[in-house]
């Protein structure tokens, strides 16, 4: 038996249909995000990023980068264990501390990403509760789809961010079943915010758990940076609200952030937090050293803001198919997943301009686009650069600007 085959017909199909990914070796230069160095075969080149998760910046804040250095060097690199075994060292514990004050819970609980705490988190909570009900959004990420499905529990879908298709979800279930509600606050790919003070209405009124994925808004929304729930003023309301360090805090890391019970049951019973490694000691300083830095300054929101609307501004002014949304995410829209690989191939390599394509199954088929992330320090040079490169790269690949479309109409 040729057991290669499977593989090699496994990558052939993905190349048949335009979804092979290729990774870009990047090296970014600390203090002067987001320019970058993309080694190449032919040598290395100077590119500008345009769609990373470091939201803010604070993967090269002074701040940040010293709290790592100083912590690796006074305590080492590794946590030396799981967190049952030597790995519970005291950054961890200070920032486990630092997580449930920012959202105003009772206790946090550190695991290695944020897939895998929400994951092994949405997986365990549901496997506590017999005969738990799971009403899942519709455009969940993939992570917390993987942990309902691991926790062998039933899953109802109501339509994204229709809370009338919720209510009627809740209305249909046994009053007296366990029911968890899950969702994000703020969806990466389109860019909109779930409805949560209605989601928090229905699930008091329905007597159900609310579980609700905040990673691209920590450290972005709200007063202290804790999220579209801060801002909104429901974070009181959510049962287990989840995040990550590795988006606005420019580290490494996931958590939740509930009860002292809920959050114990998690420690107690998760595989993926009991058997895996603890973080480093100075990755855990690092993302305190972010978040205690992001509670009290808003520079890098307001400025993050006002980044996020002239790029808008822009690009819609020179008929660029940007999405709508109100947030900072900026997703331009292509359609075709080749053309959406052509688009982002020639950005780099004709304009050095940084913007990974998002194709199925991130996005559904059609929906194909650039997710544009604009940070605080795309000034308005780079944003102009970056309008001009895609007019040119709308223009080879005969794409229809939306000024154009419409006239066609």
């Amino acid at each position: 038996m040729d057991y290669s085959k499977f593989f090699s017909d496994a990558l052939s199909r993905l190349h048949d249909e335009r979804r092979y990914r290729v990774f870009a070796d990047l090296e970014r230069i600390a203090g002067r995000f987001p320019h970058a160095v993309w080694h190449t075969p032919k040598g290395p080149r100077n590119v500008v990023i345009w769609c990373s998760n470091d939201y803010l910046g604070m993967g090269q804040h002074p701040k940040v980068v010293g709290a790592m250095v100083e912590t690796a060097t006074r305590v080492g690199t590794g946590a030396g264990g799981t967190r049952n075994i030597a790995g519970t060292h005291h950054p961890l514990v200070q920032l486990e501390e630092e997580l449930a004050d920012l959202h105003g819970k009772q206790a946090a609980l550190l695991f290695t990403s944020g897939y895998v705490s929400n994951q092994t988190g949405i997986s365990t909570l549901a496997k506590l509760m017999p005969n738990c009900l799971i009403i899942s959004d519709a455009l969940n990420h993939n992570s917390m789809i993987e942990g309902i499905r691991q926790s062998g529990c039933e899953r109802v879908v109501f339509r994204h961010n229709d809370v009338a298709h919720l209510e009627e979800l809740l209305k249909a279930a046994d009053p007296a079943r366990p029911k968890l509600i899950a969702c994000e606050s703020l969806y990466s790919m389109d860019g909109d915010v779930a409805p949560l003070s209605a989601i928090c209405d229905l699930a008091e009124r329905y007597n159900a758990m609310t579980y609700v994925d905040e990673v691209h808004a920590v450290g972005m929304y709200g007063p202290r940076g804790a999220g579209i729930a801060e801002r909104d003023g429901v974070m009181h309301r959510i049962d287990v609200l989840e995040g990550t360090l590795a988006k606005a805090y420019g580290c490494l890391g996931g958590y939740i952030a509930a009860s002292k019970d809920i959050v114990d049951a998690v420690r107690s019973y998760a595989p993926g937090f009991i058997f895996t490694t603890a973080l480093p000691p100075a990755i855990c300083s690092a993302a305190t050293a972010a978040i205690k830095h992001l509670k009290t300054s808003t520079w890098e929101r307001e400025r993050h803001q006002d980044r996020a609307a002239r790029l808008k501004a822009v690009l819609t002014a020179a008929g660029i198919p940007v999405m709508s949304t109100d947030t900072h995410i900026v997703p331009v829209f292509v359609g075709d997943a080749e053309l959406c690989k052509k688009a982002s191939d020639l950005l780099l390599e004709d304009h050095g301009i940084y913007i990974q394509p998002i194709n199925y199954p991130t996005v559904a088929k059609g929906e194909e686009r650039l997710r544009i992330t604009p940070s605080p320090y795309h000034d308005d040079v780079l944003i102009d650069h970056l309008a001009e490169a895609l007019l040119q790269v709308w223009d080879q690949l005969g794409m229809p600007l939306r000024a154009k479309a419409m006239a066609a109409e």
